[in-house]
């Protein structure tokens, strides 16, 4: 009787667990679930980390000649400039003269193809509404014929760098008639 009676004893710890299983598997089944939540938030927290870094790196990437590419559209401008100030064309001009224009606007054609390649764009802001993002009022000029904030006149153009603006479009805004 005396194997009886060990065996029939236990300890408290074991008295526990016979007694209560039910609440020890949900006890373990919460934990479990715990363990499963946290898990999950790692791996989101991972995933956006990841996310993020790339972003970074690709914003990195597409904006590391942001500086290079000021400097490029300021050449751009002079280039056009230039251009522009050529006498007009006539049916009298000397064939050189014409030859020089056709050449000076070959190669701006290039160039600005080029730095279209590249992510650089521009954009003629003239007839577009005054937009203090894009663009910088250089002067005000009343006019009857456009609404008031119309850019009327552009003295560069808006350049962007993959949708980022490198250089705001230097611009002369309409404002309503004195009356």
């Amino acid at each position: 009787m005396s194997e009886n009676t060990q065996q029939n004893e236990t300890t408290p710890q074991e008295e526990t667990l016979l007694e209560a299983p039910d609440q020890r598997i949900a006890a373990l089944e919460q934990e479990l679930q715990e363990m499963r939540d946290k898990w999950l938030r790692s791996e989101a927290e991972m995933a956006n980390l990841r996310a993020r870094t790339k972003r970074e790196v690709d914003d990195a990437r597409a904006f590391a000649v942001q500086k290079f590419a000021r400097d490029v559209v300021e050449a751009a401008e002079n280039l056009k400039r230039g251009i522009d100030s050529l006498p007009k064309r006539t049916e009298d001009e000397p064939e050189i003269v014409a030859k020089m224009r056709d050449g000076f606007e070959g190669i701006e054609r290039s160039f600005v193809a080029l730095l279209e390649r590249n992510g650089i764009t521009r954009q003629d802001p003239t007839g577009a509404a005054f937009d203090a993002n894009l663009h910088q009022a250089m002067a005000e000029q009343e006019s009857a014929e456009h609404p008031p904030g119309t850019v009327i006149q552009a003295w560069s153009q808006t350049w962007q760098l993959n949708g980022r603006l490198l250089r705001p479009a230097m611009v002369v805004v309409s404002k309503a008639p004195a009356a």
